[in-house]
């Protein structure tokens, strides 16, 4: 368990807010992740691993279009299973990978080519961060490490937008619990 995913998690119930996730390239590990942690069920409403591209379509409602002229490895193919993983599962957020783990490219693309997605609630607030994004990474080392700085980033780019739309209360909750006025 990461102090990554511990922090989603302790965001994700003081907003009383849950999450979905779609993967492909980190097979489950996202999933995994956020499972680690005590008191993930509050919060955490279920997976897709649709590491098969058609899976994408089927399970994701990932359009087939897209799919068959760009294939799975696409910053829009990430937006959209995290959009669709979100409406499927229910969830407040919804996160996705995709990406070549390796050894072969695919899709045209090299090994180390990831997109990571979150999508969320759109809010009128002013300062908040919500809706999706998308980003892209180009990520070095072994297969393994390649699947684990994906997790790391998903939840990195989810983080960054829970903190984007904290309100002033929750804000006012951190400091209390971590010693600050």
């Amino acid at each position: 368990m990461t102090a990554q995913a511990t922090e989603v998690v302790r965001l994700l119930t003081v907003r009383g807010e849950t999450l979905a996730v779609a993967e492909s390239l980190t097979g489950g590990l996202v999933a995994a992740e956020i499972t680690s942690v005590p008191g993930a069920s509050k919060v955490f409403r279920g997976s897709v691993t649709a590491y098969a591209t058609a899976l994408k379509h089927e399970l994701l409602g990932v359009d087939p279009v897209l799919l068959a002229q760009r294939g799975a490895v696409d910053p829009q193919v990430a937006g959209q299973m995290a959009v669709g993983v979100r409406k499927a599962l229910g969830a407040d957020w919804g996160i996705a990978t995709t990406g070549v783990a390796g050894p072969d490219p695919q899709d045209g693309q090299p090994v180390g080519t990831v997109f990571v997605a979150v999508d969320g609630p759109l809010t009128v607030r002013p300062g908040c961060a919500g809706g999706g994004k998308v980003e892209a990474l180009r990520l070095n080392g072994s297969r393994a490490e390649i699947r684990m700085e994906s997790v790391r980033s998903v939840l990195a780019v989810l983080l960054e937008r829970l903190a984007g739309e904290q309100t002033g209360n929750e804000r006012a909750q951190d400091t209390e619990r971590n010693g600050g006025f």
